[in-house]
């Protein structure tokens, strides 16, 4: 059975995530410098394997202070930890089209299993004869499970940053040509 080699196109994809601030609204914010590839064997993307690198360094919240505070020592430590890795062995087709992608996260020192609900967003053929498909995938993590527990209580209730982080991935992977066995 052949394998089918497929790039995420980074320029054309994104990685973004939401986190409740004051418990009152969502500061909004991404990665733009990560790469991605996807295995699929026989075509078929209910098995593919995901290996996803981020360059944590990365992160881009539109204010230059907060992203500064997480890089540090106190959120991702990028000095120590440069790349936020994202590994995925099982995938599992759902009854309505969708996809269950479960993996091994990895953020700092820490390691944590995540589960994507992922869309598929389509496949098409494009006018320079590479063939390109499309992802939606979502998922919700908890910041303590990676350690990130410094966090100050409300007077009136609740914590100035929310634990639950929303993840938001939209990609757009293009099939590499295949390699032949020397």
């Amino acid at each position: 059975m052949s394998i089918e080699h497929w790039q995420l196109d980074s320029s054309r994809s994104g990685i973004h995530f939401a986190v409740r601030h004051l418990v009152l609204a969502k500061t909004r914010g991404r990665f733009s410098r990560w790469s991605g590839t996807l295995m699929v064997p026989g075509g078929d993307f209910s098995r593919a394997t995901v290996d996803v690198v981020i360059d944590a360094a990365s992160i881009d919240t539109g204010v230059a202070r907060r992203d500064d505070h997480l890089r540090s020592a106190e959120f991702l430590d990028v000095n120590r930890y440069p790349n936020i890795i994202f590994s995925a062995r099982r995938v599992s087709a759902e009854p309505d089209g969708s996809l269950r992608v479960v993996g091994a996260l990895t953020i700092r020192d820490v390691t944590r299993h995540v589960s994507l609900a992922v869309l598929p967003n389509g496949r098409t053929l494009e006018p320079w004869g590479k063939q390109r498909v499309g992802f939606l995938a979502t998922a919700t993590i908890e910041r303590r499970d990676f350690g990130f527990s410094g966090n100050p209580a409300l007077d009136a209730g609740g914590l100035v940053i929310g634990q639950r982080i929303e993840v938001e991935i939209e990609v757009e992977a293009v099939k590499q040509p295949a390699v032949r066995a020397a």
